[in-house]
C-alpha cells in the first residue's frame, strides 16, 4: 500500500497567525493530491494546549498559533472530507513538535498490518515541520521509499522551501521534479 502523509495543513498556517500567500497557494494542489491518490491519507495537526509560549518552541517563535479547539488548529477547507469521500482509510494525528515520533509508530503499525510499498508527504511548512517528519520517518522506517512533493508544500520563505527540499533530497528522500 503507499501513504499519503498531510502535513499539518491548518487554518493558522494558511490563512491565520502564520499563514502565507504561498502556503495559500498550494491548497488546490493538496486538494486534488488528496482526490486522486490511492491508499490510507494521515493528516497531522500542530496542537498546542496551555503554555505555549513558556515552551522552547514558544520562545523561539512567540505567536500562539493551533491551540487545540480553534478553528486556526483545524484542517483547512475541505481536505478532510476531499480525504474521507474516496472510501480509504483516514487517520488524523495531533503533534506537539514539529517532529513527531508518535507518526512513526503509527505508520510502523500500519505497516505491520499491511506492508507499506511508499510514503508521500506534502503540506506545512516544508522548512520545519516536513523536514522533520521526512528525517524521522526516514530514520524509522529506512526500507520504504519517502516521496516529498514540493507542488504540495511550502515553506516559511521560498528560499527555506528550497533548502529544506535539498536536505530531504540528500538524506535519500526522492523529491518529485
Amino acid at each position: 500500500m503507499n501513504v499519503l502523509i498531510v502535513i499539518d495543513m491548518q487554518h493558522d498556517f494558511i490563512d491565520g497567525t502564520l499563514g502565507s500567500p504561498q502556503a495559500q497557494a498550494i491548497v488546490p494542489a493538496v486538494r486534488e493530491k488528496i482526490r486522486n491518490f490511492t491508499g490510507p491519507v494521515v493528516f497531522t495537526r500542530d496542537t498546542h494546549d496551555g503554555g505555549y509560549l513558556e515552551s522552547q518552541e514558544g520562545k523561539h517563535l512567540p505567536v500562539e498559533h493551533c491551540a487545540r479547539g480553534t478553528k486556526g488548529w483545524e484542517i483547512a477547507d475541505d481536505l478532510l472530507e476531499v480525504a474521507r469521500e474516496r472510501g480509504q482509510r483516514v487517520d488524523v494525528l495531533d503533534k506537539p513538535n514539529f517532529g513527531s515520533l508518535d507518526l512513526l509508530a503509527h505508520l510502523k503499525g500500519m505497516h505491520e498490518e499491511e506492508p507499506i510499498e511508499s510514503l508521500t508527504l506534502i503540506g506545512l511548512c516544508t522548512d520545519i515541520c516536513v523536514v522533520s517528519n521526512a528525517l524521522i520517518l526516514k530514520a524509522g522506517l529506512p526500507e520504504i521509499p519517502l516521496h516529498v512533493d514540493p507542488e504540495c508544500c511550502a515553506g516559511v520563505t521560498q528560499e527555506s522551501h528550497e533548502a529544506a527540499l535539498l536536505t530531504m533530497k540528500m538524506c535519500q528522500c526522492i523529491v518529485e521534479e
